[in-house]
């Protein structure tokens, strides 16, 4: 069932009004957390279960969502994202009766996006067009990879012929399709690279998420590199890899608008700028996390910005849904210096930079007189850094060294 289908929440006019003194999105993201195995280099919050009971899963998102709803005064989703795990492995009739039951919670405006995150395997290909029967008009494909060796050592069960053949069957269902690719591999040259990105543009796709591998605690590749047995290729390799990426994506259209994702002009994922942007958003599910605003200050000073993060285990989680808790571990007042290095973190990751009206609100200072020893002038100085009235954002020079530039910024926030 589609979206204009849905019996939405409506607002009762108290409602209007407190929805009206904010203007930023509000996106819903959804965990589901299993999946069919643990990818070797995947740090997210992913569990692998023989079984589990689809109308007991149904009905605690149901009372999680009501349990959410409390967080903030009412206002439309402008987004929602099925994330995991493995959330092609849901049903179709349990992500329409989903998408039902948030519709019945909040109001939605007419254009919503609502993701759903797949796997290019021939099973979970077949669960596509009931993901767009019942309203999900974006889909994320985890592709990774074009090479089958390359698929083999991610841990991937699709083939590389999966792969486009699941990209071809997604770009026929829905209007706008998002693939994964993960570069500097080990062995992987430049060329190699090079071939594959002109390989991914045949597919003729309007979104591309470009990831480099990287070695996340915990998982199976972190282990293997502190044995030895995992090298990945050097640190100039990976920059050449990230500076092709970035010339043959641009020359093709798909200009960067975060630092590892492209996309086509009004092709970009309104959910994960609603991150980027630092404005509100709610997650659901086993290790969801949200951020939300709880009031607007209007005498000019700062906001008070809140976070929650759920219960990272399904049984956890389910027990602590169904005592009336919503499945939350923790809700907490972040404070201004916590605040400010999110919106500096998230910000500059994007090519636009961070606003400096959101900055203002969230900390209740402009930051370029927040930093101290005039360090934003010494980046600028450096070609690393630049602004103008609206944004403060990473330059062509910056984006290469963008964690180095981060760390710099927040280390030189000023607090009394």
């Amino acid at each position: 069932m589609r979206p204009e289908h849905f019996a939405q929440h409506t607002l009762d006019p108290i409602e209007h009004d407190l929805c009206s003194l904010r203007q930023d999105n509000l996106g819903l993201y959804i965990h589901w957390p299993f999946c069919k195995s643990k990818c070797p280099y995947c740090d997210f919050n992913s569990h692998v279960r023989a079984h589990m009971d689809i109308g007991v899963w149904r009905g605690a998102y149901r009372q999680a969502f009501e349990h959410a709803r409390l967080c903030l005064a009412p206002r439309p989703l402008t987004s929602i994202f099925f994330g995991g795990g493995t959330p092609s492995l849901m049903p179709g009739a349990l992500v329409a009766g989903i998408l039902e039951d948030i519709a019945a919670v909040w109001p939605l405006v007419d254009d919503i996006e609502i993701t759903l995150e797949a796997n290019p395997t021939s099973v979970e290909v077949e669960n596509l067009k009931a993901y767009g029967q019942a309203g999900v008009n974006r889909l994320s494909l985890g592709v990774q990879a074009f090479r089958d060796e390359a698929l083999k050592f991610l841990g991937r069960e699709h083939s590389s012929y999966e792969a486009r053949h699941a990209i071809e069957v997604a770009q026929n269902l829905f209007e706008r399709v998002s693939f994964d690719l993960i570069y500097a591999r080990p062995t992987q040259t430049a060329k190699q690279w090079q071939d594959e990105l002109h390989e991914a543009l045949q597919l003729q796709p309007s979104h591309l998420s470009v990831y480099q591998l990287t070695l996340e605690p915990g998982t199976a590749f972190y282990q293997q590199a502190l044995r030895g047995d995992l090298v990945l290729p050097e640190a100039e390799q990976a920059c050449e890899m990230y500076e092709l990426t970035q010339q043959i994506l641009t020359e093709a259209g798909l200009p960067a608008y975060e630092i590892s994702n492209h996309a086509r002009p009004g092709f970009e994922s309104r959910h994960n700028l609603t991150y980027w942007r630092s404005e509100d958003f709610l997650g659901v599910g086993p290790g969801a996390h949200s951020r939300w605003m709880v009031d607007c200050k209007l005498d000019g000073g700062p906001e008070v910005r809140k976070a929650a993060h759920h219960l990272k285990t399904p049984e956890q989680w389910l027990e602590s849904v169904s005592q009336g808790h919503g499945g939350v571990a923790e809700t907490t007042q972040l404070d201004r210096r916590t605040v400010a290095t999110e919106v500096v973190m998230m910000g500059l990751r994007l090519q636009e930079g961070v606003r400096r009206a959101t900055y203002l609100r969230r900390v209740g200072k402009d930051l370029l007189g927040h930093l101290r020893d005039d360090a934003a002038f010494s980046l600028r100085k450096e070609g690393l850094l630049d602004w103008d009235e609206a944004f403060i954002w990473a330059t062509d020079a910056g984006r290469p060294k963008l964690n180095a530039l981060i760390d710099f910024i927040t280390s030189r926030l000023e607090f009394l």
